[in-house]
């Protein structure tokens, strides 16, 4: 007969040891990306499973990220991305990070951005013989042709490819992703789909108050884009489908939620516009429920945030059929779909969709319970269950004691009250 001594050794045993993760990424909260939200998001949930996480990152502008019990930030110096201030390349530091995991050994390295960190990252855990992962969030080599630089689309390719192909898995978000990436030959690519916060994107959110301060009335339609005012964002294509809503519905109102190097331009080329700048959390929430038509011409997306955060504050959505809106929305049902690079075809189902407020009803109803099922803690748990398998293939056993006596290299509880943020790199 088994004694409760037993039982609780049996349970202690079955539960999965701890982990000790080095997320390595150009990017992290507070800065406002859609990388840093979704890395801020899972990093939550594996500190809320027990795991200790050191994240290993460019110096910020903005030091105001909330130290967390078992997070470590590990900051090195970077320069400023060209086009992208607010953001920073991580700058090459291979041998300092031989010297920190070999001093504070993690069980698995991901990394996030494929910057000189990234690589010096891939490098450096493949030196200690560690496992590695990444996660393949943006189409730099798409970004390219944006910017005046489509003769560097192949040698980016290359590059990327390379980087990836000497991890052990490639996340990516959508089943489309998955298969384009090894049509292009990215090898041991794995699905991990996003987020959203269901409990902070919703309808009820509606602002009567908001929309007043837009200069609306109730029954004036307002369409909505939320996200980076730049070129590889397609920001044009949502300025051509107002003018023509515009043109049948006079007292409509474009709102534009972010910033980005397009913003001078766009304000002199819809002065009547409303430029809400940067939004965060509840205040981005109320921003979104408090439009009607939500536009997404984005065509150089991994995923793509805003669209199931759009479909969860109850918006009509409309976007190219790519990315996280090919996954989530059933063309007609919670929203629309064109096909992708048909401008004509985007213009004239956002003029349809916006003269239609009963479709738009329907839509709009429907939109929320589409995507309940995105709740975070199961991003967590598919991202967990990755660095699990690779490090099983990886061949390294699990000790169900070390992953508390070894947080930072420390062996006591100190190391989870005060969790270091300094300049180690």
């Amino acid at each position: 007969m088994k004694t409760s001594d037993d039982l609780l050794i049996e349970s202690y045993a079955a539960k999965p040891a701890s982990l000790r993760i080095a997320v390595v990424t150009e990017t992290f909260p507070p800065e406002v990306n859609g990388v840093a939200m979704t890395l801020g998001r899972i990093v939550e949930g594996l500190l809320q499973r027990g795991h200790a996480v050191q994240v290993v990152r460019p110096r910020q502008t903005r030091e105001d990220y909330a130290p967390r019990e078992g997070l470590d930030q590990v900051l090195s110096k970077g320069i400023p991305v060209p086009t992208y201030g607010e953001l920073r390349f991580g700058l090459p530091a291979k041998g300092r990070m031989i010297k920190l995991w070999g001093e504070q050994r993690p069980d698995i390295v991901h990394v996030v951005t494929e910057g000189p960190l990234g690589w010096s990252a891939v490098a450096a855990a493949r030196k200690l013989h560690l496992p590695i992962t990444s996660s393949f969030h943006t189409n730099f080599h798409s970004y390219s042709q944006h910017y005046g630089m489509g003769l560097l689309k192949s040698p980016i390719e290359s590059y990327l490819r390379k980087l990836h192909n000497r991890t052990q898995a490639t996340m990516v978000p959508t089943r489309a992703m998955q298969q384009e990436l090894k049509g292009r030959g990215y090898d041991n690519v794995t699905l991990v789909s996003r987020g959203v916060a269901i409990e902070l994107f919703k309808p009820s959110r509606r602002s009567a108050e908001l929309r007043a301060s837009w200069g609306v009335q109730p029954d004036d339609p307002v369409v909505i884009l939320v996200g980076r005012l730049a070129k590889e964002k397609n920001v044009g294509l949502v300025v051509s489908a107002f003018r023509a809503i515009q043109a049948q519905l006079p007292r409509a109102k474009l709102v534009f939620v972010g910033d980005g190097p397009l913003r001078k331009d766009l304000e002199q080329a819809v002065p009547e516009a409303h430029f809400a700048g940067i939004r965060q959390r509840e205040d981005l929430a109320t921003h979104y429920a408090s439009a009607d038509l939500f536009l997404f011409p984005s065509m150089t997306e991994t995923f793509g945030n805003v669209v199931p955060e759009a479909l969860a504050s109850g918006l009509a959505v409309l976007s190219y059929a790519n990315a996280a809106a090919q996954e989530l929305i059933v063309n007609q049902h919670n929203g629309v779909l064109v096909p992708n690079g048909d401008e004509l075809a985007f213009v004239n189902a956002s003029v349809a969709l916006a003269t239609d407020p009963a479709r738009q009803q329907l839509l709009r109803a429907l939109a929320p319970g589409s995507v309940a099922y995105l709740e975070w803690s199961a991003v967590s748990d598919s991202f967990e269950a990755v660095l699990r398998d690779v490090l099983s293939r990886h061949g390294q056993p699990f000790n169900a004691g070390h992953g508390v006596q070894r947080l930072g290299g420390l062996q006591t509880q100190e190391r989870l009250a005060h969790p270091h943020v300094g300049p180690l790199l």
